[in-house]
């Protein structure tokens, strides 16, 4: 396909992630699942966390609920068995819990370790926290598909970046988050943010569609501001 832009000119949330897989699998030399449950899965700890599921975490799996017209909720049935195809995308679907990935995000929080087991170097972690796109600006997203997500702008007005996987907060957030701050979700109305200044990061997951749905996102931001205003406390 054409490119839209020329490299550098603007931000668009693409299939990078993707490539990125692949590569770890090149230099590897192992399947992008194996090399997770390995070298990441495995060591934090994550034993909910992975590609494929058990009948026994499918029978705790969590439906999903679609967003009407009116503002109700209709559950969906649950998705067939999923079935690696020419290779398992780094950009999701994974299966996990929140206390799986919450003990992901302490693991970045304390500089890539965990319980005294690391996974990631401290200067790679820093790497990650950095902006990448200079003046760039990131994070507005035109919807394609309006079964799939709402239009995204979650910071309107606000200078917002991109790291390495993902969004900058450059300036102080409106629910208590220190600039400097990085977070990004999952289509689901799944959302994180890690804030290095203050040591705090925080998680939240549904399963709601349309991404960006209105009432999920200010509860994400009624939770962010409850767990700030209990620090205070």
């Amino acid at each position: 396909m054409p490119l839209v832009f020329d490299p550098g000119d603007r931000w668009l949330y693409g299939i990078n992630i993707e490539w990125t897989g692949r590569i770890i699998e090149a230099t590897s030399g192992q399947a992008l699942e194996d090399y997770f449950r390995d070298r990441i899965f495995g060591p934090l700890g994550m034993k909910d966390t992975g590609y494929v599921t058990t009948e026994e975490q499918r029978a705790r799996q969590a439906r999903v609920h679609t967003r009407g017209a009116d503002g109700s909720l209709a559950p969906q049935p649950l998705e067939p068995v999923p079935v690696k195809g020419e290779f398992w995308p780094a950009g999701g679907p994974l299966y996990s819990t929140a206390r799986d990935y919450l003990g992901f995000l302490q693991m970045l929080m304390n500089g890539g370790s965990l319980n005294g087991t690391r996974v990631l170097k401290p200067e790679t972690v820093a790497l990650m926290n950095q902006n990448h796109i200079g003046n760039i600006k990131a994070g507005v997203l035109k919807a394609e598909l309006k079964n799939l997500s709402n239009d995204v702008d979650f910071f309107p007005g606000a200078e917002v970046r991109w790291g390495l996987g993902y969004m900058l907060n450059l300036q102080a957030g409106p629910n208590g988050r220190s600039a400097g701050t990085v977070s990004w979700g999952g289509i689901f109305n799944t959302y994180y943010w890690l804030d290095p200044a203050k040591r705090v990061t925080g998680l939240i997951m549904t399963q709601i569609l349309p991404f960006a749905d209105t009432r999920a996102v200010n509860l994400y931001g009624q939770f962010e501001r409850g767990v700030y205003d209990s620090l205070q406390a």
